[in-house]
């Protein structure tokens, strides 16, 4: 299984670079990735667009970590469908199943990606998403059985409406332990994550 975290977007809501936020020693997508390279995942692809040159700088050492692979998206302006699309090309001849991970989910770790892997293989579903309380939320898996469907995605879609169309063939993972999967989309999110990180 791969892995493939999105941080391609323009950060609007933010009004700056949210992948290159501070938060505990490093950026806001420091955390995520690394989370991620210590998982039980087999490769890693960071999909990066906006400000990518930036980003590579300020991960520093984390860019020569050997399950990782940086890709540009050169049509990130199109929404979070090119930059699936973009991770997919990466990794859908050698790998049979993968995770999508945000890159601006800060409380994603490790132990919650292994455990969803767990129990998605277990279950020989083709689909598999985080459950907190009735709500479906990340990081989700897909099989190669949905990979034609992913590469037919369009505009700021991500894999929800295959979600919603294949909800009876879709794993629902709850936490081991209490999960925050809130996003930081703007200067708000970012101020009251810093305060609960404090």
């Amino acid at each position: 299984m791969a892995g493939i975290v999105l941080a391609a977007g323009t950060s609007e809501r933010m009004g700056k670079t949210k992948q290159l936020l501070p938060a505990g020693g490093g950026t806001l997508l420091d955390r995520v990735l690394n989370e991620t390279l210590k998982s039980d995942l087999d490769r890693v692809v960071l999909v990066l667009g906006h400000q990518a040159g930036e980003i590579r700088l300020a991960l520093g050492q984390t860019l020569q970590h050997p399950k990782l692979k940086v890709v540009e998206n050169k049509q990130y302006r199109q929404g979070i469908s090119s930059s699936i699309i973009a991770g997919l090309l990466e990794i859908e001849e050698a790998y049979d199943h993968v995770m999508i991970l945000l890159g601006d989910i800060p409380h994603v770790d490790s132990e919650l990606i292994n455990h969803l892997r767990h129990r998605y293989l277990d279950s020989r579903l083709p689909i598999g998403a985080v459950k907190i309380g009735i709500k479906r939320s990340h990081p989700v898996i897909f099989s190669r059985e949905l990979y034609g469907k992913l590469h037919r995605l369009k505009g700021d879609v991500g894999g929800r409406a295959l979600l919603n169309k294949y909800s009876s063939r879709t794993c629902l993972v709850e936490p081991e332990k209490p999960y925050d999967d809130r996003d930081i989309d703007t200067p708000e999110d970012y101020l009251e994550f810093l305060k609960e990180w404090e």
